[in-house]
């Protein structure tokens, strides 16, 4: 896999830099957070604390004729669309930036970038995607620490209700769940939940994690 730069270490940024990494690809990390960037470098082949809006930096850490680079600032609209500028002047061809409007999104494209993303619009889907599946489990990370796990109830939470759930204080929400065949957004807590529901949870992706193991270990 070609080298790819990730410019922006937000939530999103991070992710997909971590994601990446994992999938083997040749990954650098750009911030101007000294210790998100610290942060990233135990995944990343290089990491840089840099002012992405600044042309001859960027060059000097290698983001020059790059097949992919990813623009993830979310803060500043300028330095984004600086950013954009610098990385066409440098002869990256693949510049995927991250929009947070739909006017913002247009300038992007209009000053050379080849796609543009909005995160949220794609959490969205992704959303629509793993509750209406007909998966027995399944999870999906929505930030690098936010996940919904969606899940055939175990046998500890057959006769429980959402209430009983609630109760033993654990930090996850429930999103959806389906029975007879129907998926229900609207949560009705005094639903017993039966053999066959399947239920979609959201939570810290540890946190999450760890509720998912504790019920399917009790009961």
């Amino acid at each position: 896999m070609n080298t790819i730069a990730i410019i922006g270490l937000g939530k999103f940024g991070f992710y997909v830099a971590k994601r990446l990494s994992k999938l083997d690809a040749k990954v650098i990390a750009i911030d101007n957070n000294e210790k998100i960037v610290q942060e990233i470098s135990q995944y990343t082949d290089y990491s840089y604390v840099l002012d992405s809006t600044n042309k001859e930096a960027l060059e000097n850490a290698g983001i020059y004729n790059l097949d992919t680079v990813i623009v993830s600032i979310g803060e500043s609209i300028e330095a984004n669309i600086l950013t954009v500028m610098a990385l066409k002047e440098l002869g990256n061809k693949n510049i995927i930036a991250k929009a947070i409007s739909t006017t913002h999104g247009k300038i992007l494209t209009k000053i050379g970038a080849t796609k543009v993303i909005h995160p949220e619009k794609i959490a969205g889907k992704m959303l629509v995607k793993i509750i209406v599946e007909d998966i027995n489990f399944d999870s999906i990370d929505l930030s690098n620490s936010m996940r919904i796990l969606k899940f055939v109830a175990p046998k500890s939470l057959i006769s429980k209700s959402f209430n009983d759930i609630e109760k033993a204080n654990f930090d996850v929400k429930l999103i959806a769940y389906k029975h007879d065949g129907e998926w229900n957004k609207d949560i009705n807590y005094e639903h017993i939940i039966q053999e066959g529901d399947i239920l979609a949870y959201l939570g810290n992706a540890d946190i999450v994690e760890e509720f998912y193991e504790n019920i399917s270990l009790t009961g």
